[in-house]
């Protein structure tokens, strides 16, 4: 056979074969679509919560809460929602914050105060009393201690020639304020040099409180770091109001601690 014949069917024989797949191409149609899966969105709640961190002491507002949607299966008892209070924006404006809330926390009704002009009534629980006692920096550690912080009452008085009695008269206690101030500065400045101390205590401790600034030549404030903020609140010299007990008294003697015994002191007397 002639070379030109076998090229001419040569080309036949691969153009009828690109026809014949080009045609089953076109009579399959297209591939069929994997279909998509169905995501479907949990229901949601709105929930009041807070647009910023809002301190002890600060007052709710327009710019410092809002609704946010919340997994309905996540709502827990105490979360306002739009649904049972739709008004709570401005039913609750000028409200007080009694502990702190961060920003994006659920808005909590026992974490606030009614919207009174009464603050310091409305940042104390119940059955607590709101006690002030004069402080210096000596006294106040060095101006260090902030309202919410936690400080030891120490009692130092004077007995009979040189010598000096200290006794912690009340433990663990919660600052409500120093001087009127119930909050940290906006300024972001840590130290509150103040002259006064106003104290959360319990109706006995105010108590003891009062007997410990009268026998007192000096009250002063220890402060506790925040790890101890769990710890008993409600302790305090109860022998101060009668008489019975034994306190824990260090003497102190021309600077020096010469007994920690209190029937040793009374002895000596």
């Amino acid at each position: 056979m002639k070379p030109v014949r076998i090229i001419i069917l040569a080309v036949a024989v691969v153009s009828a074969a690109a026809a014949g797949l080009l045609a089953t191409k076109l009579t399959r149609g297209p591939a069929p679509r994997t279909a998509e899966p169905v995501i479907e969105q949990a229901p949601t709640v709105n929930v009041l919560v807070a647009s910023k961190s809002l301190p002890v002491g600060s007052r709710l507002g327009a710019d410092s809460i809002h609704w946010m949607a919340w997994p309905k299966d996540g709502i827990v008892e105490g979360l306002i929602t739009e649904e049972n209070r739709p008004g709570a924006v401005d039913d609750l404006s000028g409200a007080v914050v009694r502990l702190p809330i961060f920003t994006g926390e659920p808005v909590r009704q026992e974490k606030i105060a009614d919207s009174s002009s009464r603050i310091m009534s409305s940042l104390l629980p119940a059955g607590k009393r709101a006690v002030a006692t004069e402080i210096t920096v000596a006294t106040g550690a060095g101006g260090f201690i902030l309202p919410n912080d936690r400080v030891d009452v120490i009692m130092v008085r004077k007995s009979d020639g040189d010598v000096y009695l200290t006794e912690t008269v009340l433990s663990n206690v919660r600052v409500l304020a120093i001087d009127q101030q119930v909050e940290e500065k906006d300024d972001g400045s840590k130290s509150v040099v103040g002259t006064t101390a106003t104290l959360e205590l319990t109706p006995d401790q105010s108590k003891v409180m009062t007997v410990a600034q009268q026998m007192a030549e000096r009250i002063s404030l220890a402060l506790r770091s925040v790890a101890d903020a769990q710890e008993a609140d409600t302790n305090a010299a109860d022998y101060l109001l009668s008489g019975d007990g034994q306190p824990s008294i260090q003497v102190i003697k021309s600077g020096s601690i010469v007994k920690n015994d209190a029937a040793a002191v009374q002895n000596e007397k």
